[in-house]
């Protein structure tokens, strides 16, 4: 696998797809009312930017990072195409979505995903990167389908 990340085209069908597909998955593995996946056109609003990885013209996941206050960003709409999981993909699309949260100069990196069996490995995934567990931020509410984590991206 020769994987390639890069900005997506939001209008691109296999981009498209794979963030329709996110979107329906998160719904059905999330309690109603619970799940937070940006639809399509939410993902287009200033200051969101979203990036694709590819393996050749094979579009494998997605993620997007929010600016959401000041020097804090969000992880949102990571997702690995069901056929490439363990395949180090999620890796990468954070490490580029950390890569470029630094670069912005945020100082926090923050998400919220479910707290249901199916999220298990994104938790995992997001815990070896440093994020722990914290308080609902943003305009999130508690809510116990959700487990929200942060990240510190400065140094003491």
């Amino acid at each position: 696998m020769k994987l390639t990340i890069c900005k997506a085209d939001l209008s691109e069908p296999e981009v498209v797809s794979l963030l329709q597909r996110h979107v329906i998955r998160a719904r059905a593995e999330t309690a109603p009312g619970s799940a937070h996946a940006l639809d399509l056109e939410e993902l287009r609003a200033v200051g969101i930017s979203v990036w694709a990885a590819w393996d050749g013209g094979t579009l494998l996941g997605v993620a997007a990072l929010k600016r959401i206050a000041g020097d804090q960003g969000e992880v949102k709409s990571m997702y690995t195409a069901e056929n490439a999981r363990r395949r180090g993909v999620a890796t990468a699309l954070l490490q580029q979505i950390v890569t470029e949260a630094r670069s912005f100069g945020l100082a926090r990196l923050s998400l919220e995903t479910g707290s249901w069996e199916y999220f298990e490995p994104a938790r995992a995934l997001y815990r070896s990167f440093g994020f722990n567990a914290c308080e609902p931020f943003g305009s999130y509410k508690p809510d116990p389908h959700s487990v929200f984590m942060t990240l510190e991206l400065r140094q003491p």
